[in-house]
C-alpha cells in the first residue's frame, strides 16, 4: 500500500523493534498524529488465544474513566415500568414495538443498546442486524438487565462503556479515546481496559494471554507497547 508523505512522516517518528511503556507510547501517539480532525485511539491486542475453542472466547466490557471523546446515544427496549424508569434515568430512545420496528427499517442512529430480560424474545429478531454492528443486546457484556438496574446500565453507557471481543483472528480492538485527550486521561483509560482484559481471561487459556499490543489512531502508525508498567 502507497502511504502520503504525513504518514511516511510520523512513522519516521516511531521504532518499529522498540515496545514503548504506555505513557511513551501515548506521547508518540501524539506527536505522529497528523490528521485534520480529532484522531481516536485505538488499542490492539494480539491474544494467546484459539478463536475457534469455545472455552478461549473473550467478551466483556471496560468503563472509561474519562469517556471516548463523544456524546453517547443510548437506546432501551423496554415496556411498561421499565420504559418509565429508563425514560428517568435518561435514554435517548425507549420504546418496544415501535423501536424494533425502526431498526427493522434501517434505523440506527444510536451508540449503545440495552433491553429488559422480557424484551429479548421480540429484540431477538433484529440479531442480524445489530450483532455485526455490536449494537445487539447481550447478557454477557451488562446490556440486558431487569428494570431496577436500568438506571446504572444507562450510566455505565454514559461514562464511554466500551465492549470488547475476541475477533476471528485472535485480536481484540477497542477504541480508549480522542488524540486530544490529556496524556494521563489517555492512560487511565488504556489501564481500565488492560484490566478488564485480564479479569476476563477464559478459562481454557494457556501460556501467554496477552502475546503483543500496539497502539494507534486512526490515521497514524501502531506503536508497540510494553505492558508490564499495567501488568506487574
Amino acid at each position: 500500500m502507497n502511504r502520503g508523505k504525513k504518514y511516511q512522516s510520523a512513522v519516521k517518528v516511531v521504532s518499529r523493534a522498540t515496545a514503548y511503556p504506555p505513557n511513551e507510547a501515548i506521547e508518540l501517539a501524539k506527536r505522529a498524529a497528523f490528521a485534520k480532525f480529532d484522531e481516536t485511539v485505538e488499542l490492539h491486542l494480539r491474544m494467546g488465544l484459539d478463536p475457534r475453542s469455545a472455552d478461549q472466547q473473550v467478551r466483556g466490557i471496560a468503563i472509561l474513566p474519562h469517556g471516548l471523546g463523544k456524546q453517547i446515544r443510548v437506546l432501551v427496549f423496554a415496556q411498561g415500568e421499565a420504559a418509565r424508569i429508563a425514560e428517568s434515568a435518561g435514554a435517548d430512545y425507549v420504546g418496544s414495538d415501535d423501536l424494533i420496528k425502526r431498526v427493522e427499517d434501517g434505523w440506527l442512529d444510536f451508540d449503545v443498546g440495552i433491553a429488559t430480560p422480557d424484551m429479548m424474545g421480540k429484540v431477538g429478531r433484529l440479531g442480524r442486524i445489530l450483532g455485526r454492528r455490536g449494537l445487539m443486546p447481550n447478557p454477557k457484556s451488562g446490556t440486558v438487565v431487569p428494570a431496577e438496574d436500568l438506571p446504572r446500565a444507562i450510566a455505565d453507557a454514559r461514562k464511554g462503556r466500551v465492549e470488547f471481543r475476541l475477533d476471528r483472528t485472535g485480536i481484540i480492538h477497542v477504541p480508549i479515546g480522542k488524540i486530544s485527550f490529556a496524556s494521563s486521561q489517555l492512560l487511565e483509560n488504556l489501564t481500565a481496559v488492560i484490566e478488564a482484559v485480564v479479569r476476563a481471561k477464559p478459562s481454557g487459556a494457556k501460556g501467554q494471554y496477552i502475546k503483543s499490543a500496539f497502539l494507534s489512531t486512526t490515521m497514524g502508525p501502531g506503536i508497540r507497547l510494553d505492558l508490564r508498567p499495567i501488568l506487574s
